[in-house]
């Protein structure tokens, strides 16, 4: 059984903030290890999760639809779900998809974090 492409390194940078930095492939091989990263992430009270696409090398139809799975979840926590570093291509992506009506996109993390302040 082929096995996810992808890790998912979390850092709590504030209190109630967490980053989960996505390197590799997120395609619906990931599942798991998204999963795993949200529960690591959101434990202790996070209001606001930012997903650093810096490290993304792949994204296909799967990965979006993990993207909304998560969404989802993030939604019933009445947390706030944020990203940066994609790429022009998955930015674009976003856009099609309305994924960024839903899912802020900024530029750095500073941006992010300041935004998640906010939260």
């Amino acid at each position: 059984m082929p096995q996810a492409q992808v890790t998912m390194d979390v850092r709590k940078v504030r209190d109630g903030v967490s980053v989960i930095d996505i390197k590799g492939e997120l395609t619906a091989f990931a599942e798991g290890v998204l999963m795993s990263a949200y529960d690591e992430a959101s434990d202790g009270g996070v209001r606001a999760i930012i997903l650093n696409f810096e490290g993304l090398e792949y994204m296909n139809s799967s990965g979006i639809g993990l993207l909304v799975t998560l969404l989802i979840r993030v939604n019933r926590e009445k947390q706030k779900l944020l990203t940066y570093g994609l790429s022009d291509h998955y930015r674009s992506i976003f856009q099609i998809t309305r994924l960024d009506d839903a899912i802020s996109i900024y530029d750095t993390e500073t941006e992010a974090l300041r935004a998640a302040n906010k939260a």
